[in-house]
Parts: structure tokens; C-alpha cells; sequence
């Protein structure tokens, strides 16, 4: 497989935010994610772009048997078909001054050969020479990967219309898994995100195209997102019992990123990267065995050594020099960088009300909220207009959206079939349930509160795109999902300035004041573990104090590690005796931190 020319990649965002991000940025050779929860948006999609490419379109029904895994197999048949064109109308451009395929050499690090030789072949006269140099550039280039993403929690049954339970196969991930599968890429990755789902991930094995080829080749891989190393391992040990390599694990910080947060037990990046360090070969070599047993038994041609298998990380990164610094220090591959490309409209699809909300933005605007029907804290954006919409139902005496799309449907408390927290018809029934309890005004506010907190993301994570271009009438609520890191991010940036930044070519952070990538989220887990203490000592069972002990303590040895790594960060990014006040500080605020019944101290 090809080594990718960049270093980093743009992460799934949302349902709407990078759902066509490939038709921006792969023809520059850079690497996106889709997100395959929203068969409806993806048709819609599919629609708007056969359109726009002149291309006809033939629309699948929800009647139509298999219709979700249909119209994710079109709509990725189609990115690969329209990507591939436009790179390769790139591709044959002439080497002149403002054309895309100068743009994509340009785009690369300068530490790239590639790039080297692009500014060698510049300094070229016009001749055979420069001819040939342009001949090989022109061989070199290599089209960004199409990837997609399945959260493996979001998976859901579905049933006839005659309302009985159509066979697991029909389930929301399945099927998705299955669409993905049955399209016509190759070289790109499956991203499972949010834990195992043995079902899903088992589901794998009935698939050619996740086995490897004789050379060890797969046409279609599979990255497992993971929070600390004990997940890997175990998500990984899980597959490979079934023959399938794990091709990348793509390490996220818990709770610096955005969309949903899964927060560790107080484990930070730093110490995560370092096990991960020592243990990473000898992971692969044992995942490798076992492969090679399962193949060797099912009869598949069994590559001579295993597959690369990379190691990524994301989360809140701000500088080239913690790029560099991950790179060299923990020797990732590459890094994701999602939150800032939120600010690029060359790079995804964020309507202009959002846009605006999102540069305006501050630290104090970012807040881990619990609105998500999934009960998983959730990044999100104070004041966006899902939010404002829904509190504007709740004034009217009318909480809850109509569920629509019911992707997120999980609770069986009132009715046989699932329903989602944010509908109305959940809420409704709760508060109804609320009310008989006769609760004192202020504890009865508060459990109303929770009941009507959830919103409804299936709408409002997909209403970007359709709005931008316009496949809807009026404006609709927007809900969107920044990391905390989006508060030093303060401007719209070209898709040029913002790669530039993170290769070190440009710093459009000059002036602002923020600390690392490490400090950040050790403070995020500092906060975290304060809101637990407030909420959860009262009544804590014995296991609930042992975890949030165990958080303290964990926490604490992050910070004893950083002090002693600052000296090798501060030779790519901040000075180290900045970050050692810091974590001194951040120190005596965790020791402050009484994990026993009663109240914070």
C-alpha cells in the first residue's frame, strides 16, 4: 500500500461537516472521513451532486429492499467516481503559476521529497529535462483517501412495514458496514468509533475485501478509534480472531476532541502514547499470529509479513511543533486534525450562521454538555440554533423534536419498539411520570432539566449541508460539535494557511496565548474529575469511590510524566520551565481534590 503523501488527516466531523470533504480535498492528495450514520442525508447528497455533475440519478426509495447499504454504496460509488476525475483533470494540467496541480505539490510538507523535487524541477529551464522531472512529479501523485465512519453504538434495529424485526443483518451499522463494502473503493478505511460491537465487527469476516491478497495487500481497511491502549488491544485481539488485520489505531483524546467525549479514568495522552510506544510491535506481531492461524484455516493466501499497521493520534493538536513533536518523540504516522478545519469552507461544509459562531467563539462558549440521546457528554457549541431551538420548545411548553430520522432511538421505558431521549413523545411521557412524584420546585426543576437537555442530533448534525447547498427551502437548527481547542482558532482560514500551519510553514496562531496540547486536556480532566466529585460523592457506592481514587491517582502520574518529558517537548514547542509552572500549578490542584463521601474540599 501506498504511504500517504501528508502527515495528517481531517477526522470525521458530524453527519454534515466533512460528508463531502472528498470532492474538496482528496484530488490534493489529503485524507477525510464520512460519516455513514445518515442514509437520508447521503441520498440527498447523491442528488444534489449528480446534478451539479451533470450526471443522472436514480433515486432508492426507503421501500426498496436493503435501501440504506444501496444508497451508501451510491453515494461512495459516486465520490470515488467524481474524485478520480478530478484528479486526474489535475494531474494533467500544465506546471503553470496558480494551477491546481502547482497547489497540490505546494500543499505538501517541506520536508517531503516529493515537494524537494517539485522546487527542483521549478528551478529547471524550460526543456527535455524539465519535461521529464514533470513526467515522474506527475507519476508521484496520489489521490486522498475516501474514508468512512461507523459509530458501532448507533445500531439500531430496524423492522418491515409490517413491524416485524428484520434479521440483524438489516441493522443500522450492519448495513452501513455492508454499503461500504460493496462500494467501489479501494484503498480506504473503515473507522469504527465508541467500542466493540461483536456483532458488527464480526459481520467483517463475510467480506473479501477486508482479507488480505498474497502480498499482503487489502483493498479496503479497518482503523479502530481507541481512547487508551488496553482498548486497542482488546479490540484488536477481538478481530484478529476473526482474520481481520486492524490497519491503524487512531488514538483520541478522551475528552480534548469533538462530538462525543470518552473520557477516560483520568489516563491522559502523554502516558497513552508512551505505552503504546512500548508496546506497539510486539501488539502487531501477536495480532499478526493470529491472523495468519484464522487465514491459514479458511484457506486465504497468507501474505509474507503482515500488513503495515499504523499508529495515529487526534485531539486538540494547535502547532506544527506538536505535530513534529508526536512524530518524532512517539513515532505516530500522522495526526488528526478536526476542530480548526471547521474554520476552512475549502475543506468542509459549515453554513456561513455557524461559521460565524464558530469564529466568535471563546473558551467559555465550548462546554462538554449532555445533549446527546446517547447519554454520552457531547463538544458542543453554547447558543447554536438547535439549541436555541429547543429551548424555545421547552418555553412554549412543547420539549422534544418530532424523530424523524431515529438513528439515535435506544429507550424502552414507555413503548416495545426504541425510541430516542430528544423526541417529544420520550420526553412527554417523562415529565408526565416527573409530575406525580411531587418533588420539591428546585429538585423537580433540576430533573426536568436532564429530561429536556437531549437534542435532537440526527437532524441537527446533517442541516449544514443541506442548507449550503440548498436542497432545503427556509433555515433550519444547526447542532455542531467543536473540541475546546476551537477557542484559539479565532478567523476563517484558506485551505492553504491552514495546512501551512500545521507543516510549520505559517503560524496563524502568532500572539495567542495557549497552552500545549497536554496541558489542555490534563486541564479538561482536571475539570471533569471536579464535576464528578460535586455530583457523585453523595451516596457513592464503595466501587464508584474506587474508580474516582483511581482517576486522581492516574491523573497525578500523568503530571509526574510530563514534568519529566517537558525538556524533550520544549525542544519542538513551548519552553519547558513555562510548561513545568503549569503542571505545578495543575498539581496542587489535583492533590486539593478529597475523593470521599462528603463535599469537595
Amino acid at each position: 500500500m501506498h504511504t500517504p503523501l501528508h502527515s495528517f488527516h481531517i477526522p470525521v466531523m458530524g453527519l454534515a461537516f466533512t460528508v463531502d470533504s472528498p470532492l474538496k480535498v482528496a484530488r490534493f492528495g489529503i485524507s477525510s472521513a464520512v460519516s455513514l450514520c445518515d442514509d437520508t442525508l447521503l441520498e440527498q447528497m447523491r442528488r444534489h451532486y449528480c446534478g451539479e455533475y451533470g450526471l443522472p440519478f436514480a433515486p432508492i426509495h426507503p421501500s426498496a429492499h436493503d435501501y440504506r447499504a444501496l444508497r451508501i454504496t451510491a453515494y461512495l460509488n459516486l465520490l470515488d467516481s467524481l474524485t478520480r476525475q478530478q484528479f486526474e483533470q489535475l494531474r494533467n494540467e500544465a506546471f503553470a503559476p496558480g494551477s491546481e496541480i502547482c497547489r497540490y505539490f505546494e500543499l505538501l510538507p517541506e520536508s517531503s521529497s516529493l515537494y524537494r523535487a517539485y522546487r527542483r524541477m521549478l528551478a529547471e529551464p524550460e526543456g527535455e529535462e524539465r519535461q521529464r522531472q514533470q513526467a515522474w512529479l506527475r507519476g508521484q501523485m496520489r489521490l486522498g483517501s475516501i474514508d468512512v465512519n461507523i459509530m458501532t453504538k448507533v445500531d439500531k434495529a430496524n423492522y418491515s412495514k409490517g413491524g416485524e424485526l428484520l434479521p440483524q443483518e438489516y441493522s443500522d451499522a450492519l448495513a452501513a458496514l455492508r454499503g461500504y463494502a460493496t462500494s467501489s473503493l479501494s484503498g480506504s478505511s473503515l473507522i469504527f468509533s465508541a467500542g466493540l460491537n461483536p456483532r458488527l465487527y464480526s459481520y467483517l469476516e463475510q467480506f473479501a475485501a477486508f482479507l488480505p491478497d498474497a502480498a499482503g495487500t487489502l483493498a479496503k481497511k479497518v482503523v479502530i478509534k481507541v481512547s487508551d491502549y488496553r482498548s486497542a488491544a482488546i479490540q484488536g485481539r477481538f478481530l484478529a480472531k476473526k482474520g481481520i488485520w486492524v490497519s491503524e489505531f487512531r488514538i483520541e483524546s478522551g475528552l480534548n476532541c469533538g462530538g462525543h467525549a470518552f473520557a477516560t479514568e483520568g489516563l491522559l495522552m502523554g502516558p497513552i502514547l508512551e505505552e503504546f510506544k512500548a508496546n506497539r510491535q510486539a501488539l502487531a506481531a501477536e495480532l499478526y499470529a493470529m491472523v495468519q492461524q484464522v487465514l491459514q484455516a479458511k484457506g486465504v493466501p497468507l501474505p509474507e509479513q503482515a500488513p503495515e499497521q499504523r499508529l495515529t493520534v487526534q485531539g486538540g493538536l494547535g502547532t506544527a511543533g506538536e505535530q513534529a513533536f508526536l512524530q518524532a518523540y512517539y513515532q505516530v504516522d500522522a495526526t488528526g486534525w478536526g476542530t480548526p478545519f471547521l474554520l476552512v469552507p475549502e475543506a468542509t461544509t459549515v453554513d456561513e450562521p455557524t461559521l460565524q459562531k464558530l469564529v466568535k467563539a471563546e473558551k467559555k462558549d465550548l462546554y462538554l454538555s449532555p445533549i446527546s440521546p446517547l447519554g454520552v457528554p457531547f463538544n458542543s457549541l453554547r447558543d447554536c440554533s438547535a439549541t436555541l431551538e429547543r429551548e424555545e420548545r421547552i418555553r412554549k411548553g412543547a420539549p422534544g423534536s418530532p424523530c424523524i430520522k431515529k438513528h439515535l432511538v435506544s429507550n424502552t421505558e414507555f413503548t416495545e419498539q426504541p425510541i430516542c431521549t430528544a423526541s417529544q413523545e420520550y420526553q412527554s411521557r417523562k415529565i408526565e411520570e416527573l409530575d406525580k412524584q411531587q418533588l420539591a420546585p428546585a429538585a423537580h426543576q433540576q430533573a426536568f432539566d436532564a429530561i429536556t437537555a437531549r437534542e435532537c442530533l440526527c437532524v441537527g448534525l446533517a442541516n449544514s449541508a443541506l442548507m449550503i447547498h440548498k436542497l432545503v427551502k427556509k433555515t433550519k437548527a444547526v447542532s455542531i460539535c467543536p473540541g475546546p481547542n476551537l477557542a484559539y482558532f479565532s478567523r476563517i482560514f484558506s485551505l492553504e494557511e491552514l495546512v501551512g500551519h500545521i507543516y510549520g510553514k505559517i503560524n496563524v496562531l502568532k500572539g495567542v496565548q495557549r497552552p500545549s496540547v497536554f496541558v489542555n486536556e490534563l486541564q479538561l480532566y482536571i475539570d471533569y474529575l471536579e464535576k464528578q466529585l460535586s455530583t457523585s460523592l453523595a451516596g457513592a457506592t464503595a466501587k464508584q469511590l474506587k474508580s474516582l481514587a483511581s482517576f486522581k491517582a492516574n491523573l497525578l502520574e500523568g503530571i509526574e510524566y510530563y514534568m519529566d518529558l517537558a525538556p524533550a517537548f520544549s525542544a519542538y514547542a513551548e519552553p519547558a520551565s513555562n510548561m513545568l509552572e503549569e503542571l505545578k500549578g495543575l498539581k496542587q490542584r489535583v492533590f486539593g481534590l478529597q475523593v470521599q463521601e462528603g463535599a469537595l474540599v
